[in-house]
C-alpha cells in the first residue's frame, strides 16, 4: 500500500512539474490539469478505501464530477480561442 501512496506522490509532483515548465500550448496545460485531478481521484479512492469512513464514500464521485464540468470548460475555451486566435498558442493570449 505504501508504495502504491509513493507512486501517486511521485506522479503528482511530476504533473505539478510539467505544467510549470509547459509554456507552449493551451491544450498541454489542460491535459496536465486534468491529469493531476484524476491523480487526486485515484489518492482519495485509495485513502477512503482504506479508512472505511461511510461519510467519505461520495467524495471520489463529487470530486470526478467537478473534474469532467472542469474538462467540458477547459475544451469549450480551447475551440473557442482556437477559433478566434488560429491557434492555442498560450505566448499569444494576453491573460491581462
Amino acid at each position: 500500500m505504501e508504495l502504491i501512496k509513493t507512486t501517486l506522490y511521485t506522479a503528482f509532483m511530476i504533473t505539478i512539474i510539467s505544467l510549470s515548465l509547459q509554456h507552449k500550448h493551451l491544450m498541454l496545460a489542460l491535459m496536465c490539469v486534468e491529469t493531476m485531478m484524476l491523480i487526486v481521484f485515484t489518492m482519495l479512492v485509495v485513502f477512503t478505501s482504506t479508512s472505511l469512513a461511510v461519510a467519505q464514500t461520495p467524495m471520489p464521485i463529487i470530486l470526478l464530477t467537478i473534474s469532467v464540468c472542469g474538462a467540458a470548460v477547459g475544451l469549450s475555451l480551447v475551440v473557442a480561442i482556437t477559433r478566434t486566435h488560429g491557434n492555442d498558442f498560450l505566448k499569444n493570449l494576453s491573460l491581462l
